[in-house]
């Protein structure tokens, strides 16, 4: 299948999820819709893969951020590092040690679109790190807002401390690290229509 139609059918895909999933909500359908994010998350992650044309090598190298999202995860749901204390709730499924392993594959994606987006600027694999964790921070500051609502999870006292956002700026920049070391094409297209859609989807219920 040419790469247009794919980029088409991927954007259909993501923008019928995503706009479905914030009418259902708005109109009282959460309590169905909101378990299905991990059913998204991996559609949004077979979509990826498919417009790499199943590339191996990208399936074995997803396994960095979806690895160190996982470990930074774990040490911060049980022991309050890196990100502070927090725990999970029930609308993002199955847990390992505490933490819903759709978290390793939020983080998979999340590093695979924002370094799709960057990786244009510049060439200097410093300059697209810390530009793609400075994306994936803003991003996290917008889905902080909305987590709890959703029962996705939720930081102790309710209250974000700065620490979740120091912490995520430099997990994402040593995954980024790794991941752009090892990877050298990305698809800029998906990249985007993933990117925007989590940001839109977030974005409209932050201010509700």
């Amino acid at each position: 299948m040419h790469s247009s139609t794919k980029n088409i059918i991927s954007a259909v895909i993501i923008w019928l999820f995503t706009i479905s999933g914030i009418i259902g909500i708005l109109i009282g359908y959460e309590d169905w819709f909101l378990p299905l994010t991990c059913l998204n998350l991996v559609i949004y992650l077979i979509l990826i893969i498919w417009n790499a044309g199943f590339n191996k090598n990208l399936l074995l190298f997803l396994l960095i951020p979806f690895s160190i999202g996982m470990i930074t995860e774990f040490l911060g749901v049980n022991y309050g590092l890196i990100f502070g204390n927090y725990e999970y709730g029930n609308n993002l499924g199955a847990k390992i040690y505490g933490v819903p392993w759709i978290i390793g594959v939020n983080w998979a994606i999340l590093v695979y679109c924002s370094a799709g987006l960057v990786i244009k600027i510049h060439k200097n694999i410093f300059l697209t790190s810390a530009l793609a964790a400075m994306l994936m921070v803003l991003l996290d500051v917008v889905i902080e807002r909305v987590a709890p609502k959703f029962d996705f999870w939720q930081f102790e006292n309710n209250v974000v401390p700065v620490q979740n956002y120091v912490g995520w700026f430099f997990t994402a920049f040593l995954a980024h690290i790794l991941f752009q070391k090892s990877v050298k094409v990305f698809h800029f297209k998906i990249s985007l229509h993933i990117f925007i859609a989590i940001l839109v989807f977030f974005t409209t219920f932050s201010f509700l």
